[in-house]
């Protein structure tokens, strides 16, 4: 199947457009046109060679809404002109304990990352959706409510998840209070989802003109973090804390503000391994953990709570000839809150 989108074609770190070809659609594929894909900063990384080796040329881009154009023969989930979502993963080994309880994110095989790699045949390249158009085996893709608005979708297959799947794992909900660390991409979908599930939510930032907008998504109270007493007036406060901010910090200060039983999540990726007082840990009982992204089931289950609870991400739209701007000031911080392309433009 020919494609049209723009790819990153070497380490230099720019995007441009590009022509492919998809693999063919086997019995139990599902070929779709690419309505819009979200901008995960994740790809930037990938583009610019920061997470290590990469695979060149690559079509980056792994949050997906599209609409059901052909289906193999064997296909039953999927009918021509269902809306359809694509995220982190199109594939796992399928027989491995975790792939088979639904947590594939956790494949001990390793999961089929949607682009800068090999599908599962070890040949054919996978290429992502910054492109018009997209083919997957049925069990990797989604359905998505109708009465969402489509843009504000695409960040839910990656940053959506990626909150979801932590508040619902440590019972986010009425009595607990819950903090998310930082407002951008990530943040702010922690925000909409903790506040849906009932949870007290404080946003803990470093930005002050962010107060307006963390009280309009639903934020029960907002702290700046820049002072001691900041800190002190918050000691074993929380039941939860999602850390989805990647620059170092000192994450003892922060374990300080969970309670006994309550778990500090790490989400976004800090450059430096963290320094951690175990009598930080040991003196409430506490947790430090990691979450990464979900399974299929819970990618289900959560844009199915989105079309209840109409969450979407907010976002700014954009042509594909703007990418590598968009890059720019997504490094920046300069988005409220993740860019999404119009995959028409292609």
């Amino acid at each position: 199947m020919k494609s049209q989108g723009y790819a990153a074609l070497n380490e230099n770190g720019k995007i441009e457009p590009y022509a492919f070809e998809r693999r063919e659609i086997g019995a139990n594929d599902v070929a779709l046109d690419i309505l819009y894909g979200g901008i995960c900063h994740s790809d930037i990384h990938q583009v610019r060679g920061e997470w290590g080796p990469a695979l060149f040329p690559m079509v980056p881009g792994h949050e997906i809404v599209g609409r059901v154009t052909s289906i193999g023969g064997s296909v039953s989930k999927f009918a021509v002109g269902d809306l359809i979502g694509i995220g982190v993963f199109i594939d796992s080994c399928r027989t491995c304990k975790n792939c088979l309880v639904g947590l594939q994110q956790y494949c001990l095989n390793g999961m089929t990352g949607t682009y800068n790699g090999y599908e599962r045949d070890g040949t054919t390249v996978a290429m992502g959706g910054y492109s018009n158009n997209f083919v997957i085996n049925e069990d990797y893709a989604v359905h998505v409510p109708a009465n969402l608005p489509l843009e504000g979708v695409a960040p839910l297959m990656c940053a959506g998840i990626t909150l979801y799947s932590p508040l619902k794992h440590w019972n986010a909900g009425p009595g607990k209070k819950v903090a998310i660390m930082g407002l951008g991409g990530l943040g702010h979908m922690g925000l909409k989802f903790a506040a849906a599930l009932g949870a007290h939510v404080t946003v803990l930032s470093h930005s002050p003109t962010k107060r307006g907008d963390a009280l309009a998504m639903g934020a029960h109270d907002f702290v700046v973090m820049d002072s001691d007493e900041a800190f002190a007036g918050l000691k074993r406060n929380f039941d939860l804390i999602l850390n989805t901010v990647s620059a170092d910090m000192p994450i003892a200060k922060y374990l300080d503000l969970v309670a006994v039983d309550g778990a500090l999540v790490m989400i976004g990726l800090p450059n430096e391994p963290l320094t951690v007082s175990v009598g930080s840990l040991i003196g409430s009982r506490r947790t430090l953990s990691g979450s990464m992204i979900g399974g299929i089931p819970e990618l289900q289950e959560m844009l199915e709570f989105c079309g209840i609870h109409n969450i979407v991400s907010e976002v700014e739209v954009i042509k594909p000839e703007y990418i590598n701007e968009a890059y720019d000031r997504t490094v920046a911080s300069d988005v409220k809150y993740r860019f999404v392309i119009d995959s028409s433009a292609y």
